[in-house]
């Protein structure tokens, strides 16, 4: 095995990722959160969550904490900023090309 990440070091298990989709770097329109009881295993847990602004919707905030609460969550952690395209490749376009709903995501993902 590799070396352990200093983000794997102080994490406690389990642990909930989340990460913020959109169509460019600026409008959130999806987040995705996964729950990781193992380092190096899938999220036993996933859930998403769509709207024209994820970040700052006092609801699905809400979603998201006791979604974070019933798996007994003992860190968290948060990418910075928004990381892609809120589309999902093989279901919303084909396997090995760009989305094309979201051109400024063209080549960068």
């Amino acid at each position: 095995m590799g070396k352990k990440s200093k983000h794997k070091e102080n994490a406690k298990l389990p642990v909930a990722t989340i990460a913020y989709y959109g169509p460019d770097d600026k409008t959130p329109t999806k987040v995705a959160v996964g729950i990781i009881r193992r380092f190096e295993e899938a999220p036993i847990a996933l859930k998403r969550w769509v709207g024209a602004d994820v970040m700052r919707n006092l609801a699905v905030q809400k979603e998201i904490a006791e979604f974070i609460k019933s798996h007994d969550v003992k860190s968290v952690v948060i990418t910075e900023g928004i990381i892609g395209c809120p589309h999902e490749e093989g279901i919303d376009f084909p396997t090995g090309q760009d989305c094309p709903f979201c051109p400024y995501w063209k080549g960068k993902q």
